[in-house]
């Protein structure tokens, strides 16, 4: 006997419709606690079907009762809204309304991550709010010396010198008392965020995904971790469009019979990583490639805002080919990018990556003789930046001689 069950969860109470397969409808409220949640899981049955709404909690109570249900679907709230509209809405009406889509195969579903990507996007969560609170108490102390009209001496009012000033800084004495709460707790928060970083370098060190996304300019491992985990398998994605509609990144349409409006994005799906792409797009853009002379060619046009935003999605296309394909960003600086894995090694292990030769060697034939004797580029990574520089000089000609033609028009 299959039962088709829908939950409607709040963060005090959770409203219950029970489907039988003879028709008739059984309701409850249950409270949303630990215990009250694991007596309702007992009840469930392998041929049950358990239906409930993406909520804060959903996935940990989806885990719960995947435990006893046959089977637990996740809806997601956007696309059940749409379908099931109504001038009435009670809490007794949305439990029923999931209960009827989970028994007639029309609950649009979201994916439910492995435990394993859903600790690291806490992590990266955690590490990106971490450095907005620690930019929050410096943004304060500098508030505060503005305020008395008190002026550094020194130019970075962080450094170790900074601190000593900011320590001794004559103030009154409420001000004085606040801007010694605030460096204990600027230090407290760097001490968590030194913490929090080290473990996503960890992650990242046994990730190739990770470590192919550093190759592109603007991305480190907090980024690259945190976009891995958003992601999830590529292979989910069938084409480009499906991720950046995934990341909310793709212009909302309404079309209507032979009339199309385009707007902003639609802001759809995780905030955290959407914030992520943009700020590597920030800086993705200050590198030589064909993604800054797109975000160039926009700017006249659009505005920054606009240009960066077109180029974070752009910047998430070259991601999807990437993790596809397995293949390094083709205008990746080789050394910058080496300088990021061996930082990364170094975060991770907390060894740093020896140079030089090795202890023992002996000395080269030409030693003293004025010619080189420190090991080349191998011939791949030569040649692959060879061409990738090629390919960007090919571009930049295809384009001159492009706008030459249009102003000639």
């Amino acid at each position: 006997m299959i039962r088709y069950v829908g939950l409607d969860v709040h963060k005090q109470w959770t409203q219950v419709a029970w489907h039988f397969p003879d028709g008739s409808i059984q309701r409850e409220r249950i409270a949303t606690q630990p215990g009250m949640l694991k007596a309702f899981a007992q009840r469930l049955g392998s041929g049950d079907v358990v239906a409930l709404e993406s909520t804060t909690n959903a996935l940990a109570i989806a885990r719960l009762l995947r435990s006893r249900a046959g089977e637990v679907l996740v809806s997601n709230p956007l696309r059940t809204r749409l379908i099931a509209e109504s001038k009435i809405k009670t809490d007794k009406v949305d439990a029923d309304v999931l209960a009827q889509l989970a028994r007639s195969g029309f609950l649009p579903t979201v994916w439910q991550p492995p435990v394993e990507l859903e600790v690291l996007r806490r992590r990266s969560a955690y590490q990106a709010a971490l450095t907005r609170q620690i930019t929050q108490v410096k943004n304060r102390l500098h508030s505060v010396l503005h305020r008395h009209l008190v002026e550094a001496p020194v130019a970075e009012l962080f450094s170790q010198a900074g601190r000593g000033f900011l320590g001794q800084v004559e103030l009154p004495l409420d001000e004085r008392a606040q801007v010694d709460l605030d460096l204990e707790l600027l230090e407290q928060l760097e001490a968590a965020r030194s913490q929090a970083r080290q473990v996503l370098a960890r992650h990242a060190l046994v990730s190739p995904q990770a470590q192919l996304l550093m190759t592109i300019p603007g991305i480190d491992y907090p980024t690259a971790i945190g976009l891995v985990a958003a992601i999830g398998p590529v292979e989910r994605f069938r084409e480009p469009r499906k991720l950046t509609s995934y990341f909310g990144l793709a212009p909302s349409v309404h079309q209507s019979a032979d009339k199309c409006y385009s707007g902003p994005i639609s802001k759809r799906g995780r905030a955290h990583a959407r914030w992520l792409l943009v700020e590597a797009a920030h800086c993705a853009v200050r590198s030589p490639g064909p993604l800054r002379a797109f975000f160039l060619r926009l700017k006249k046009r659009k505005g920054t805002n606009v240009a960066v935003v077109a180029a974070a999605r752009k910047l998430l296309v070259i991601i999807h080919h990437m993790l596809s394909s397995g293949e390094p960003y083709r205008y990746a600086p080789v050394y910058t990018t080496h300088v990021k894995l061996a930082r990364l090694e170094y975060l991770a292990t907390g060894v740093p990556k020896k140079g030089g030769v090795p202890k023992g060697t002996k000395r080269s034939a030409s030693y003293g003789s004025g010619l080189r004797t420190r090991t080349l580029r191998s011939r791949q990574d030569r040649i692959r930046l060879l061409e990738a520089e090629q390919q960007y000089n090919s571009f930049i000609k295809e384009r001159e001689v492009s706008r030459k033609s249009r102003n000639s028009c």
